[in-house]
């Protein structure tokens, strides 16, 4: 943490929110509010995401961190967290920037999960969004479900125990019930509106997207379904600049992994708009 991030808790309907604030520190270009990922994805992001942060305030942008419901040093338990409430939280956030920095539009940057949480509040809400600062989103929502399933059926496997495929936990999550996985406990108000959430079904005309996504080698191409929601968001009249760049997976890696690159261009796109816009 810098001295120039100011923590504090954010009182919303539902509890307190832990939130870092990163004041501009030379003339306002605009407000940013950053969306986490999900789970341990969070922990592992933390220092590429605090970088940029600094980075972004020292080229004049405000930026908040907020960690949601249940997570971080946020009020609630994880097991109560819902999907709903993110997105509350979201527009507890987005007031107070607009309390802060009035008449500044809202740019919303989100890292995998939070890439699907931005474009869902910016769909939501155009008149105040235009713009999105997307890292490797999460575009559909039941294949990252199945993935994280999948890591309670390998922790079941490696203690010896029998069954429990990730059918038999979508069905526990449709009776109403939570699943425990990888120390997280997943309540079906979370899990449920996760798996029928797609990036596709967001894609709000007339919007600003910076996309980047990270390949493990430069001759590696960008994921396909990335190139055919970027072609149908600019067939919506949307300006969609979509990036592959080398780099590891940092919120996924065993040792905290540093992207530099990802820092450079992501701010170079955000001043580069600006400039002309």
């Amino acid at each position: 943490m810098t001295p120039s991030a100011q923590p504090f808790f954010l009182a919303t309907a539902a509890g307190r929110r832990f939130c870092l604030h990163h004041p501009p520190q030379r003339e306002l270009r605009g407000a940013v509010l950053y969306l986490q990922p999900f789970a341990e994805e969070m922990n592992k992001s933390r220092r590429m995401v605090a970088e940029m942060a600094r980075r972004l305030a020292r080229q004049g942008y405000a930026v908040l961190q907020i960690d949601l419901a249940g997570c971080g040093d946020s009020e609630g338990d994880f097991a109560d967290a819902s999907w709903s409430a993110w997105l509350d939280d979201i527009g507890a956030a987005d007031a107070w920037l607009q309390t802060q920095y009035p008449g500044r539009p809202l740019i919303l940057w989100g890292l995998r999960l939070g890439g699907l949480l931005a474009a869902a509040y910016a769909a939501a809400h155009p008149q105040r969004c235009r713009q999105l600062l997307l890292w490797a989103p999460v575009v559909n929502g039941e294949q990252f479900l199945t993935q994280f399933l999948r890591l309670r059926v390998a922790n079941r496997m490696l203690a010896g125990e029998q069954g429990g495929g990730t059918q038999q936990s979508m069905q526990q999550l449709h009776a109403g019930e939570a699943v425990e996985i990888a120390g997280y406990m997943l309540a079906p108000q979370l899990a449920l509106p996760l798996a029928d959430a797609r990036l596709s079904g967001w894609l709000t005309p007339a919007m600003r997207v910076d996309w980047f996504e990270l390949v493990a080698s430069a001759d590696r191409p960008l994921p396909p379904v990335a190139e055919k929601l970027a072609g149908a968001w600019r067939e919506q009249g949307s300006t969609i600049n979509l990036q592959r760049l080398t780099g590891e997976a940092f919120w996924n890696t065993q040792e905290i992994t540093d992207v530099p690159a990802l820092w450079d261009a992501s701010l170079n796109a955000l001043v580069e708009h600006d400039a002309v816009s």
